[in-house]
């Protein structure tokens, strides 16, 4: 890592444990301030820029330079304005630093034509920054938090190696998958750097991450056409520049905090998210309603508080009415079924997908023109679905997504609602001429609002309510994190996904968020409760019963799902410890260990003045460290095998362990 020269830097803008240099060009770098020894990251690079017809403008003469106490929302602070030129091109960087966040740069920019002709301009580029390897002896060089959502269904935090490049759009990336969380971040051992933007409203812009010759370079970029006329300003999205410890649950914490400021705050807490659940999805979509109604005696022996009905319930998708294969007698049939689940003390939630509709549907025969239409005037298509995107931003659809929330709660009398398919996280810009646009992207930036609309239209029916959001394996959109109350892992396709996606969301949505695990049967070997459990999240199954009643799969094949007498023991077993520590409830401190370097992987929950560690590694045997314990005497107990494994006096936090797959442990005061 190269020294800070303070000769080359000029300006340095700086906050308690971040700064950034800037040198006569207007290039910067990173300053470390949690380690002054270190100082700088890498070389002076051009990190704020903007793209032209012709290419890159990067290379500014730095003018001037006025720095401004301020005081906002976020406290008191300092504004840095830096100018300069670039041929016919003027810059000018606004950076605020504030005493609430230390670790932070927020930076915005802007560009004005000075010249004497029009410029065609095609994006511009903030934050953009390289971080060097200190690794030697391993493939994977860095760790990262990557927030884009892809067809493919990536791993949300993942390890880079030389070669990787994503562009990480916030858009469509597909036709059914966009959206995410407008933040990338790539750590090291000691030190990470996060980038994205604090807009309260979701924006069309990238946050590429690329690994080169042992190093990694992150960035926001914006790309989009427009001309710049003489004497026009044009301003980039409010960015910002994060450094950090440990993983990304430090950069994504931080990045909540910053956004409930700026008013988008996660749901309350539901205490119903907490009960285990059982969903229907085993029989799939041709399921018969006898089917569950003979699963229930199980339902309840195991636990289980919750009944989720499934998809193949409604007419076609978009239609909020009854199918006549599984309910003959129609709404009428319908309220029947959520009556008998509530006269066996059971809840019902019903699986739902909204702003979509198949184009046999009823709703799209009366409405046509609610769907979005792409720029050649083409329906959107969902892809997976066989369905047709609805605008987000219609009026029509919104009153009738409405209807259907008052219907389903109200008049069917469900508990709560499964909200369900992968093109939820966002929409592709709408080009329907009926729907009277001020511009295309009106119907991505309208995602948010309408699941607002639908929370607030379910909890003013049901106020206990729990809301799912699940969007099949999407990298969850930030901006519509408040308006559900029941995150789940969506369609997970690992344990390691069950794991690192609840880090995630406990960090955007609070420490004790009930976050369900999905179908514990999408885990490794297909029962992987310690992932759930050990991470603080809530049991979910998909089982089928009576043996032999697991269909033939139409999702999964050769898939059977039918809870066999060692399977029902070992689901027994599991929910009765998820019901005695109830970990879901409890504190997730997500900075005592970092993803990636720190092995075994390990979560650890603060509960009742204990602490529950959870190991997990294809196979572990050494010593670990047990962070974040008070200078007591400690019982280290084994609590799935019941077994004590350990007496610790004060100051003493190592260990010697031996296990495969888990080692789930919790650590009480001797007494």
């Amino acid at each position: 890592m190269a020294e800070y020269d303070i000769c080359k830097a000029p300006i340095v803008v700086s906050n308690k444990e971040i700064g950034i240099a800037f040198d006569t060009q207007m290039r910067s770098r990173i300053v470390n301030n949690y380690n002054k020894e270190t100082a700088a990251f890498g070389n002076f690079e051009n990190s704020h820029y903007i793209t032209t017809c012709e290419g890159k403008v990067e290379e500014f003469q730095f003018l001037n330079r006025k720095s401004e106490e301020i005081t906002n929302e976020f406290g008191k602070g300092m504004e840095h304005t830096l100018s300069g030129t670039s041929g016919s091109i003027e810059k000018v960087l606004s950076l605020k630093v504030y005493e609430m966040f230390p670790s932070t740069i927020f930076i915005k920019a802007r560009y004005k034509n000075i010249g004497t002709s029009s410029i065609r301009v095609t994006g511009w580029v903030n934050n953009q920054y390289t971080i060097c390897s200190d690794e030697k002896e391993r493939d994977d060089l860095f760790w990262s938090f990557q927030g884009a959502s892809y067809e493919e269904r990536t791993d949300w935090i993942l390890p880079l190696k030389n070669g990787f490049s994503r562009k990480n759009f916030m858009g469509m990336n597909d036709s059914d998958y966009g959206g995410g969380i407008p933040l990338s971040d790539v750590w090291k051992r000691d030190i990470g750097i996060a980038v994205g933007h604090c807009e309260s409203i979701p924006k069309l812009v990238s946050l590429p991450v690329e690994v080169s010759g042992g190093r990694a370079t992150i960035s926001v970029t914006y790309e989009k056409d427009r001309i710049l006329e003489v004497g026009e300003t044009m301003d980039t999205a409010e960015t910002f520049v994060m450094l950090h410890q440990g993983d990304c649950f430090n950069s994504l914490t931080e990045y909540r905090k910053i956004m409930e400021i700026k008013g988008i705050k996660p749901a309350p807490i539901n205490k119903e998210g907490y009960e285990p659940a059982w969903c229907a999805w085993g029989y799939e979509r041709n399921f018969k309603v006898s089917q569950i109604y003979e699963a229930l005696p199980m339902v309840k022996k195991l636990g289980f508080k919750w009944v989720c009905i499934d998809d193949g319930w409604q007419y076609e998708e978009g239609d909020c009415e009854p199918s006549k294969e599984r309910f003959p007698d129609g709404e009428g049939g319908i309220k029947e079924f959520v009556r008998k689940i509530h006269e066996q003390g059971l809840k019902v939630q019903l699986w739902w997908i909204p702003m979509a509709c198949d184009p046999k549907s009823r709703y799209y025969a009366k409405h046509p023109d609610s769907v979005i239409l792409d720029v050649n005037g083409n329906k959107q298509d969902v892809t997976w679905w066989d369905n047709y995107y609805l605008c987000p931003a219609c009026e029509d659809v919104k009153e009738y997504t409405k209807e259907s929330v008052r219907k389903i709660l109200k008049d069917w009398d469900f508990d709560g609602l499964k909200i369900d398919g992968q093109h939820l996280n966002a929409a592709p810009p709408c080009y329907n001429e009926k729907h009277h646009h001020k511009n295309p992207e009106e119907s991505f930036e309208a995602v948010p609002e309408f699941f607002k609309m639908i929370y607030d239209e379910a909890k003013q029916i049901k106020p206990d309510a729990p809301i799912m959001f699940c969007p099949c394996g999407d990298c969850c959109s930030f901006f519509t994190m408040p308006y559900f109350d029941m995150p789940v892992a969506s369609d997970p396709e690992s344990s390691w996904q069950v794991r690192s996606k609840g880090k995630v969301i406990k960090a955007l949505m609070g420490s004790n968020v009930p976050y369900n695990g999905d179908h514990v049967e999408l885990s490794d070997d297909e029962c992987d409760f310690a992932s759930t459990v050990g991470i603080g999240g809530v049991i979910n199954t998909k089982f089928t019963w009576p043996v032999g009643s697991s269909p033939v799969s139409i999702v999964k094949e050769g898939a059977n799902f039918d809870l066999s007498p060692e399977r029902e023991a070992l689901y027994q077993s599991w929910i009765a410890i998820y019901r005695k520590k109830m970990l879901s409830s409890g504190e997730y401190i997500g900075s005592l260990y970092s993803l990636g370097f720190d092995v075994p992987e390990c979560h650890v929950i603060r509960k009742s003045n204990k602490m529950y560690y959870s190991f997990y590694a294809d196979s572990f045997t050494g010593e670990v460290t047990l962070k974040g314990l008070e200078n007591k005497p400690h019982v280290v107990l084994d609590y799935v095998n019941k077994k004590e494994i350990a007496r610790l006096q004060p100051n003493e936090t190592k260990i010697n362990v031996n296990f495969e797959k888990f080692l789930l442990i919790e650590v009480s005061e001797a007494i």
